[in-house]
């Protein structure tokens, strides 16, 4: 099983660095911050830079997950950024990712969520320091789910509120 973890964990965690690192730093062909932030602000996001700046740092958690360093912490990140995604971005292309469905944000959320509940192996930095008997199981997974649907929720309605009342009283 510690294999298998070890492989999940280090080419989820490399791609959603990945991803990350597009975001941050225009790596592999990414917008960088400056096409981030026109993202997020197209998506009705406010103030879009620190939006920008946390989905980038979000899925970059995605090097915590490969090494697994603070896994169920490192799996929040990525389960919020994948359902927000999903909600914002992916659900009303249906389910493939083909067509620019939720496929892809659903399958990482899934894994960020397993991973958690599972914990991290054997081959983890978290096991190197003696972390990951309190760092994982059935409640860290349940823990990360629910927080994530939480987290997006008040990430959907507070960052997109703040920009409706700016609308209303514009500074």
């Amino acid at each position: 099983m510690s294999y298998g973890l070890l492989l999940l964990r280090a080419v989820v965690g490399a791609t959603m660095f990945g991803h990350g690192a597009q975001k941050l730093f225009g790596w592999f062909g990414g917008p960088g911050p400056e096409g981030t932030k026109g993202m997020v602000r197209k998506l009705g996001f406010r103030p879009a830079t620190p939006f920008a700046v946390l989905v980038g740092l979000a899925e970059a958690s995605g090097l915590a997950l490969a090494l697994g360093l603070l896994t169920p912490f490192a799996c929040l990140a990525l389960a919020v950024v994948m359902l927000t995604a999903i909600v914002t971005v992916h659900w009303p292309n249906g389910f493939w990712n083909t067509a620019g469905g939720y496929e892809f944000p659903l399958t990482v959320m899934t894994v960020a969520v397993a991973v958690a509940a599972t914990g991290p192996g054997r081959f983890s930095l978290d096991r190197a320091i003696g972390w990951d008997d309190d760092l994982s199981g059935v409640w860290w997974g349940a823990g990360v789910l629910g927080a994530a649907i939480v987290i997006t929720f008040l990430t959907l309605t507070v960052g997109r509120r703040l920009q409706k009342v700016r609308q209303l009283h514009p500074a």
